[in-house]
C-alpha cells in the first residue's frame, strides 16, 4: 500500500455504518497500519441516509476532511442507490464497491449508482440474510466488514475478529464474528481469490 486508502460507507441511521468504519480502522491499527474513522452526522434520525469514513495508511494520516473520491465504497442499504438517492462514488479512483444485496443485477447501469469502474469490481453480498442466520437480527455491519476484508485484503481476518470481540462481548461477539466469517467466505468465493 503506497498511499492513503479511503473508504466511504453509506447506510441508514441505526444500521451501524459508524461502527463498521470504526471496526475497519481498529483492525487496520491491529495490523500495524495508521487509520482513522469518523462519521458525517447532521440531524439524521433512524432510517435517514448517513455516511461514515475510514482511512488506512502505512504512514501517519494528517487529513481531517470528508472523503469525496474514495477507493472503496460500502453501501449498507441497496435502496440508497435508487434513482432518487444517487450516490456519486467519485469515479476517478474508485477501486471497488461492496453492497448489501442478494440481487447483483440491481447494480447494473441505470440502477442509480453513478460509477464507472475500470475493473468492474462491484460485489453484492447478502449481508442481511447472513446476519439473520448468524446473529438472529439484521445487524449487517459485521458481515459487511468481513466481506470488505475478503474483497480488499486491506485488513486481516484475525485483526477484524479481535476488533469485533473487543466491541461486542460474549455471545453477541461470537455471533457477530460468525456473521463476519460467513460474509468473508461468501466474498472470497465471489471474488475468486
Amino acid at each position: 500500500m503506497k498511499k492513503i486508502m479511503e473508504i466511504r460507507l453509506h447506510g441508514r441511521g441505526g444500521q451501524g455504518a459508524v461502527t463498521a468504519a470504526e471496526l475497519i480502522a481498529v483492525a487496520a491499527f491491529y495490523d500495524g497500519k495508521y487509520s482513522q474513522a469518523f462519521p458525517n452526522f447532521g440531524v439524521e434520525r433512524r432510517g435517514a441516509p448517513v455516511m461514515a469514513y475510514c482511512r488506512i495508511s502505512e504512514t501517519p494520516i494528517r487529513l481531517r476532511e470528508q472523503i469525496y473520491s474514495p477507493e472503496y465504497v460500502i453501501i449498507q442499504d441497496s435502496s440508497l442507490i435508487a434513482q432518487d438517492h444517487q450516490i456519486n462514488v467519485g469515479i476517478e479512483k474508485c477501486l471497488g464497491i461492496l453492497i448489501n444485496s442478494e440481487n447483483p443485477s440491481a447494480l447494473r447501469r441505470g440502477s442509480g449508482l453513478r460509477v464507472t469502474l475500470k475493473n468492474e469490481n462491484v460485489l453484492a453480498v447478502p449481508a442481511t440474510k447472513i446476519a439473520l442466520e448468524k446473529i438472529g437480527k439484521p445487524f449487517i455491519n459485521t458481515a459487511l466488514v468481513g466481506a470488505f476484508s475478503a474483497m480488499t485484503d486491506l485488513i486481516s481476518l484475525a485483526s477484524l475478529e479481535r476488533a469485533i470481540k473487543e466491541r461486542f462481548e460474549g455471545k453477541i461477539g461470537e455471533a457477530n464474528v460468525a456473521a463476519m466469517r460467513a460474509a468473508y467466505e461468501y466474498a472470497r468465493k465471489s471474488t475468486k481469490h
